[in-house]
C-alpha cells in the first residue's frame, strides 16, 4: 500500500537541515513498514533496531554518550558497516529506551551525516517529559491511519485514477459519483487501519475486519495499562470507553459527568491529555469568536473527542454493516461522518479544525485558510436543511462555505457541496 507520507520522508532525507526524524502515531499504524519501505526504496541499505524486542540494546546507549562509538556498535550488531547518507539507521519502539532517544541530539549536534529514523507508541506522551525529548533537536513526522484516497488507491486503483483526476469545479459524472459513495461507505465500515485494509485487499471478508478490529482496541486497551506512568490507567480506560457515548449526546461536546457521575475536568484531564497525546483521540476546540486567528478564541474547557480511526469507532459504537450500506438512519450516523470528516482533514491545514457553538446555534467544523475563516456543515445524507449554517453563511457572507454531504459536487450560491469522498481535497480543491 502507498503511504503519502512516503514524500515528507523523500523531503526529509533531501533537506539541508535534516535532524534526526522521530515519527509519532497510535499502534499500528503503519510506522515500522514505512520506514522499512522507505530505507529499502531510497537507500543503499537500511539497519533495523528494536528496543522492545533487543533488550541489551539498551546497554550501548546507557554507557556512551559518542555518537561514533555507537555508530560502530550498532554496526558490530548489524553486521554490516553503517555509512553516513548511504545507511539508513531505523530505532523502533524508542519510547522504551530513554537514553537512545536522549542520545539523537549528540547525533543532531556531532554526526548530523547519519540518516536516522526512529518511532514507537505513545511518543506522543514522552512530550511531556522534556529530559528524555530531545526538543528541538529533531524532525517530527505524524502517522495516521490511511485517508480515504490512500484507501481508494490500496483497494480500486482505476477509480482512484478517476478520483485523482477530478478538478475543481468539474461535475462528477452520476457513475463515477455512485461508485466513489460505495467506497466511502466501504471506508466507513473497513477505516484506515493497515491491517484492516490488507484483509479487505486479500480476503473481503467483513467478519474478519469486525475481529481484526476488536483485537486491535483490545491491544490499545492493555495499552493503557502497560504505559501508563504517572496517569491513572483506569481513568485512561474509562474516557476511551465514553467516547460513543459523548458523541451520541446531541452537542457531542465532551462532559467529565458522562465518564462517571459527578466526575470533574480535575479527575480525568490528564486521561484526556495522555491519550490525545498518544494519537488515540482527537480533541476539537470550541472557539468563541468565527475569526482570525481561530486558536486565539479558543475555548480550552469547551472541546469534543473524536477516535483516530473512523473503522475502529464504527466496530467501538456497534453499528451494524447493513445500516451504513443500506443507506438506512440509525442514531450514530451523524457523529460516525464527522468523525470521518475530521479524520480527512487532519494535516491538510496549517492550524488543526475547531467548532464554533453558542445558544442558538453550531457550526460542525471551523477551518483557518490563510487568513480566512471557513465555516463546515457535515451532512450523512443527501439532506441540506442546516439552519445554523445558511444562517452564518447569509449573514457573514464568507469567502468560502463548505456543505459535506452524499449530494453532488456543486455550487449552491455561497456554499460550496463536496461529496463526503472528496473531504481528503478539501484545500486543493477550495
Amino acid at each position: 500500500m502507498k503511504r503519502n507520507a512516503i514524500s515528507d520522508l523523500i523531503q526529509w532525507k533531501k533537506s539541508e537541515d535534516r535532524k534526526p526524524l522521530v515519527m509519532r502515531g497510535a499502534r499500528q499504524v503503519g510506522k515500522t513498514w514505512l520506514m522499512k519501505e522507505f530505507g529499502k526504496k531510497y537507500y543503499k541499505s537500511y539497519v533495523y533496531f528494536n528496543f522492545d524486542e533487543e533488550d541489551e540494546l539498551k546497554s550501548v546507549f546507557g554507557t556512551n554518550k559518542n555518537p561514533q562509538r555507537i555508530i560502530e556498535l550498532l554496526s558490530m550488531i548489524a553486521g554490516e558497516k553503517i555509512l553516513p547518507e548511504e545507511t539508513l539507521v531505523i530505532f523502533d519502539e524508542i519510547q522504551e529506551c530513554s537514553e537512545a532517544l536522549n542520545a539523537l541530539k549528540y547525533f543532531k549536534e556531532k554526526a548530523n551525516e547519519y540518516h536516522i529514523i526512529t518511532a514507537g507508541s505513545l511518543l506522543g506522551t514522552l512530550l511531556a517529559e522534556p529530559k528524555s525529548y530531545p526538543v528541538g533537536m529533531v524532525n517530527l513526522l505524524d502517522l495516521y491511519p490511511l485517508t480515504f484516497d490512500e484507501f481508494l488507491e490500496a483497494v480500486e486503483p482505476t477509480l482512484y485514477a478517476y478520483y485523482e483526476s477530478i478538478e475543481k469545479n468539474r461535475k462528477i459524472e452520476d457513475i463515477f459519483h455512485t461508485r466513489l459513495l460505495e467506497a466511502y461507505n466501504n471506508y466507513l465500515i473497513i477505516g484506515g487501519m493497515p491491517e484492516c485494509v490488507a484483509s479487505w485487499l486479500k480476503y473481503r471478508d467483513p467478519a474478519k475486519i469486525s475481529r481484526i478490529q476488536r483485537e486491535l482496541i483490545e491491544v490499545y486497551e492493555n495499552d493503557f495499562s502497560k504505559h501508563n506512568g504517572k496517569v491513572n490507567s483506569g481513568r485512561i480506560l474509562m474516557v476511551f470507553r465514553s467516547i460513543v457515548a459523548q458523541l451520541a449526546k446531541p452537542n457531542e461536546k465532551f462532559m467529565y459527568g458522562a465518564v462517571r457521575e459527578g466526575g470533574r475536568a480535575r479527575d480525568f484531564e490528564e486521561a484526556i491529555e495522555w491519550l490525545v497525546s498518544a494519537g488515540m483521540l482527537i480533541r476539537v476546540y470550541n472557539v468563541s469568536r468565527m475569526e482570525h486567528p481561530l486558536s486565539a478564541f479558543d475555548r480550552l474547557d469547551q472541546f469534543k473527542l473524536f477516535v483516530f480511526d473512523t473503522g475502529l469507532l464504527k466496530h467501538m459504537a456497534g453499528i451494524d454493516n447493513s445500516a451504513i450500506l443500506l443507506k438506512s438512519d440509525y442514531q450514530f450516523k451523524g457523529p460516525l461522518t464527522e468523525n470521518y470528516v475530521l479524520q480527512q482533514l487532519r494535516g491538510q491545514f496549517e492550524v488543526e479544525p475547531r467548532y464554533y457553538s453558542d445558544k442558538n446555534s453550531e457550526l460542525d467544523f471551523v477551518l483557518q485558510y490563510g487568513s480566512s475563516v471557513i465555516p463546515i456543515e457535515v451532512k450523512s445524507g443527501e439532506d441540506k436543511s442546516a439552519p445554523s449554517f445558511k444562517k452564518y453563511v447569509s449573514d457573514h457572507c464568507p469567502e468560502y462555505a463548505l456543505r459535506f454531504s452524499k449530494r453532488g459536487y456543486r455550487k449552491d450560491g455561497l456554499i460550496t457541496n463536496l461529496p463526503l469522498y472528496l473531504a481528503r481535497r478539501t484545500r486543493e480543491l477550495l
